[in-house]
């Protein structure tokens, strides 16, 4: 039996299909996994699968990224698939052809009956006999995978060819394999994975996996039914709710509910983080993030000497006093984190942590940690990076520089590091970044967007405008904007972004008009955890901008800052 697992990225598809291929192993069953572990089997497939996946290949096409994606398929089929069938053991795929449909078709634009042909022609005939669809809510599946990347120290800009084109692609892949599915019910069995814990999930797939193996009957969908879920009734009431769903995701995912609290404010956040501080020091501190509060700093020094680098990546660009203390006591178990800290920062003393980075080899993070500055020293700085051939972070260190001087040397570092210049230029508004934004508006949408945050010019606006019917980076690029045109984008797509547009209105006041729209997409949502998340994370914010600024950090009697209480 051929099983084949679909999904939009962050699904749980590959987590699932190593779970049932070993519950099926340990039945009895002979079971090859073409992509065990989350490896496809074939080195040659893996090598076309890096090649797809290159986001500095942005000339790329949605045909040939088509063609290389079947290439990668009809070579999974060949080497492991089919052998596998014929020595009759089940043979479990994380992804087939459907999903080139999937992605090409709905997800890219391009006509799907012109691509059936060359599915049939890759297929050589075979088709799963069984299609598990692990279908996602994509926020949801969004929120997994910034999880996921937090904790495996990728960088945040760290993206593939599918995620330059935005959060939209998902959207429009999943709508692709749910009509598929519908098409297809003999064959297509979808598992929901919103909100069931991962043992429950696994054994109703096991369950009925192993029913279509033994001939008999297999539920169809195996969705969950759609628990009755409240609205909050004003925005006081969002706390409430949403501590109560947090509640929910702790006893299934306790690290999804750890970082949800993340860079919120407040006395109850706080409370929460530390419950979780024991289990998961790293992911509580790094939640730290934005956060200046007394309790913020005290937890940071309590987990100092625990998890020195997540506490210096907590600290961000912040240039308090509080932050440059710990970055000095942190610099060597943590050079990367703390060098790439000092954005904007032009102390002596951030100087003189950078003149260490590079005494000790760390220009890389130097150069990180040079956005905002233009004199002369972090220019000799530039140069020498370009020297050493550090293309990419010479560009990173351009941010926030819109002078005719950074904008040359853009150009120059424009045929080889396009991504990184580009996001040098956000919210910029130069010749040379309005240029660059129109010329990468197709290949890399989701950068382009994001660039644009807090512009408001009319070039902007048009790129929003396009963009937003594609994607939701349309809509985070107007974040606490009180423009009227602003207001329109937020009220014309509510229902296709609800999170996003919640998110887009912190930093306002909590007017009659916010209250209105963010209650309205909790009550279109039925107040789906992603938009319940961000509601309250602007509620939270705004309620701690209203309140006094909060007294300074005591001092001891020897100058040091003394321990705020927790």
């Amino acid at each position: 039996m051929f099983i084949d697992f679909e999904g939009i990225d962050g699904s749980g598809k590959t987590t699932l299909s190593n779970l049932l291929a070993a519950r099926l192993g340990r039945l009895g069953y002979k079971v090859a996994h073409a992509r065990e572990g989350g490896e496809l089997a074939s080195p040659i497939a893996r090598r076309i699968r890096d090649l797809t996946r290159d986001s500095t290949l942005l000339e790329m096409g949605a045909r040939t990224e088509f063609f290389l994606n079947l290439a990668r398929d009809a070579q999974q089929l060949e080497e492991i698939i089919a052998p596998s069938l014929a020595r009759g053991e089940v043979c479990i795929s994380d992804r087939y052809l459907y999903s080139q449909l999937a992605l090409t078709g709905g997800g890219r634009g391009l006509p799907s009956d012109a691509l059936e042909a060359p599915c049939e022609l890759a297929s050589q005939g075979v088709w799963p006999d069984l299609v598990i669809l692990v279908d996602v809510e994509p926020e949801l599946a969004r929120l997994r995978k910034r999880l996921g990347k937090s904790q495996s120290g990728r960088a945040a800009d760290s993206d593939s060819r599918k995620g330059l084109a935005g959060a939209g692609l998902a959207v429009r892949m999943r709508e692709t394999f749910r009509a598929m599915a519908q098409r297809d019910p003999s064959r297509w069995i979808i598992l929901e994975n919103n909100d069931v814990p991962l043992h429950v999930l696994e054994q109703r797939l096991v369950d009925a996996v192993v029913a279509r193996l033994q001939g008999r009957e297999a539920v169809p969908l195996l969705q969950a039914p759609r628990r009755a879920t409240s609205v909050p009734e004003s925005l006081d009431a969002v706390e409430e709710h949403f501590l109560r769903a947090l509640d929910e995701v702790e006893t299934r995912e306790p690290q999804l509910a750890t970082w949800l609290l993340g860079g919120v404010p407040g006395l109850s956040a706080h409370q929460r983080r530390l419950a979780c501080v024991e289990r998961f020091p790293g992911l509580t501190v790094r939640g730290l993030a934005g956060l200046e509060d007394e309790p913020a700093w005290a937890l940071r020094e309590m987990l100092t000497e625990v998890v020195p680098r997540d506490v210096a990546q907590s600290l961000g660009a912040s240039p308090a006093p509080q932050a440059m203390a710990l970055r000095d006591r942190l610099s060597t178990e943590a050079p990367a984190e703390v060098l790439a800290g000092l954005k904007r920062n032009d102390s002596a003393q951030a100087w003189s942590l950078r003149e260490w980075g590079l005494r000790e080899g760390h220009l890389t993070h130097v150069l990180c940690g040079l956005a905002g500055l233009e004199d002369e020293t972090a220019w000799g700085v530039r140069e020498l990076g370009l020297k050493r051939g550090l293309f990419s972070d010479v560009a990173r260190s351009l941010a926030g520089l819109g002078s005719e001087r950074a904008d040359a040397l853009r150009q120059e570092l424009l045929g080889r590091a396009r991504l990184a210049v580009l996001r040098s230029t956000d919210g910029l508004d130069t010749p040379f970044a309005r240029e660059l934004r129109f010329a990468l508006e197709n290949k890399a949408r989701k950068v382009v967007l994001r660039s644009i945050t807090g512009l408001d010019t009319e070039e902007a606006w048009v790129l929003r405008e396009r963009g937003a019917p594609l994607t939701k980076e349309a809509l985070d690029s107007v974040d606490g904007m009180d423009d009227a045109r602003a207001w329109r984008l937020r009220e014309s797509f509510v229902d296709r972004w609800p999170s996003t547009v919640v998110s887009s209105l912190r930093g306002l006041p909590l007017t009659e008009r916010v209250e209105s729209l963010v209650l309205g997409a909790l009550e279109r949502t039925g107040s789906r955890l992603p938009v319940l998340h961000k509601a309250y994370h602007l509620v939270a914010a705004a309620h701690t901008a209203t309140l006094p600024r909060e007294r300074p950090a005591p001092r001891a009697l020897d100058g040091d800052v003394a321990r705020p209480p927790l």
